[in-house]
């Protein structure tokens, strides 16, 4: 019984992961604006369209999620390397501004945090980290699932060529 259990568990696990895990909707910043609202840790309001001049990345996280955490570093310095390249790099946690704002002091993270006032599985983000690359006209261009490192060399050139 034990190993049928497992078994049913781990198809479904494998299923999840090759699946359109990330079937949201979401083509451009406009139309992630208008299934969310966002905030920076001062509570104040962002508009996503802000920042359609440039490239962004909105990468989706949560304080309890080891692997996003395990990212973050790797996140700086891209976010430091693609200065030139227009890269703006947003973190999004469905959690309290509270929470967000202690993990940031505790773990001493230079980043973007916002807060999301919808779930992530209302926006269509079942795994976290997921990241979501837009181009300067704020189209969505690359999707990624899981943990990247960030500044490896190929995901720096896989950003420049964007």
């Amino acid at each position: 019984m034990r190993r049928t259990t497992i078994l049913i568990l781990f198809s479904f696990l494998l299923f999840a992961c090759n699946s359109n895990i990330t079937n949201n909707n979401i083509s451009d910043l406009e139309s992630l604006q208008l299934k969310s609202s966002f905030f920076d840790l001062e509570e104040n309001n962002l508009d996503l369209s802000e920042f359609n001049n440039g490239k962004v990345v909105v990468s989706y996280w949560a304080t309890w999620c080891a692997p996003c955490i395990k990212e973050m570093p790797s996140m700086k310095r891209a976010e430091e390397i693609l200065e030139d390249y227009g890269y703006t790099f947003l973190l999004v946690s469905d959690e309290t501004i509270d929470k967000i704002s202690n993990f940031k002091n505790e773990m001493n993270f230079d980043l973007n945090f916002l807060k999301s006032n919808k779930s992530f599985e209302s926006l269509g983000v079942y795994a976290m980290p997921t990241s979501y690359i837009f181009n300067e006209n704020g189209k969505i261009v690359e999707t990624f699932v899981g943990v990247i490192e960030w500044d490896s060399e190929e995901i720096i050139n896989k950003l420049k060529m964007l």
